[in-house]
C-alpha cells in the first residue's frame, strides 16, 4: 500500500467523522410535532445556525464522494 492510498484513506475517514458530527449537531426538524404547530416557538438564530450546519454538511458530503471516487481510482491504477 502506497503513501497516496494511506493519505486518501485517512481523508476518507476524516470526512466520515466530520459528516457524522455535523449530522449529530443538527436540531431535529420537528417531525409530526411541527405539523401541529409545536415547532412555532423556535428562535431565528438557531434556525440560521442549523442552516449553516446543513450547508457545511452538504459540502462535507460532496468532499466524501470525491475522496471515495479518488480512493477507488487510486486502487485501480495501483493494481
Amino acid at each position: 500500500m502506497g503513501i497516496l492510498e494511506i493519505i486518501s484513506g485517512v481523508m476518507l475517514i476524516a470526512c466520515s467523522v466530520v459528516i457524522t458530527l455535523l449530522v449529530l449537531a443538527q436540531q431535529p426538524s420537528g417531525g409530526m410535532g411541527a405539523v401541529a404547530g409545536g415547532d412555532m416557538f423556535q428562535n431565528v438564530s438557531s434556525r440560521s445556525q442549523d442552516a449553516k450546519i446543513a450547508n457545511v454538511t452538504k459540502y462535507a458530503g460532496v468532499a466524501f464522494f470525491v475522496v471515495a471516487v479518488l480512493v477507488n481510482v487510486i486502487n485501480v491504477v495501483a493494481k
